[in-house]
């Protein structure tokens, strides 16, 4: 019986996780149970989704079968990126300098900055009157 390799990692960004599986396959996509085109509506996360296998020449070489769970869509692509980008390292070492120049594997730090005390938000203030 042959087994197919499977990679798997977690990519993040924001409030984001994604967990990824790379398959052998012939480039199909699933996020959640559904298509990549059904799941993100915005072209612009589609194609941030891509762009490590793009960038690598992998576009129709992998499947790739991600759960996505916690912030907005566009995070979410951010994350599924992320993974992608490090689960095509486990399955070939050679991509690390291409995704690495392209910043494909550096985790984005920002996230959402907390609220103060005696503020409306993070740094909005209450509107100060002289009388």
């Amino acid at each position: 019986m042959t087994e197919k390799i499977k990679y798997m990692t977690v990519g993040r960004r924001k409030e984001a996780v994604a967990r990824i599986q790379l398959l052998p396959g012939t480039g199909k996509i699933k996020v959640n149970g559904v298509s990549l085109d059904t799941y993100f509506i915005r072209e612009t996360d589609r194609i941030i989704v891509k762009q490590p296998l793009q960038v690598t020449n992998n576009l129709t070489k992998y499947d790739v079968i991600a759960n996505l769970r916690g912030g907005g869509l566009t995070g979410q692509a951010g994350a599924m990126r992320h993974g992608i980008a490090r689960a095509l390292i486990s399955a070939d070492i050679g991509l690390k300098d291409v995704l690495r120049k392209n910043g494909y594997l550096t985790r984005d730090p920002r996230t959402k900055e907390r609220k103060k005390y005696g503020l409306k938000g993070a740094r909005k203030r209450f509107q100060w009157t002289k009388r």
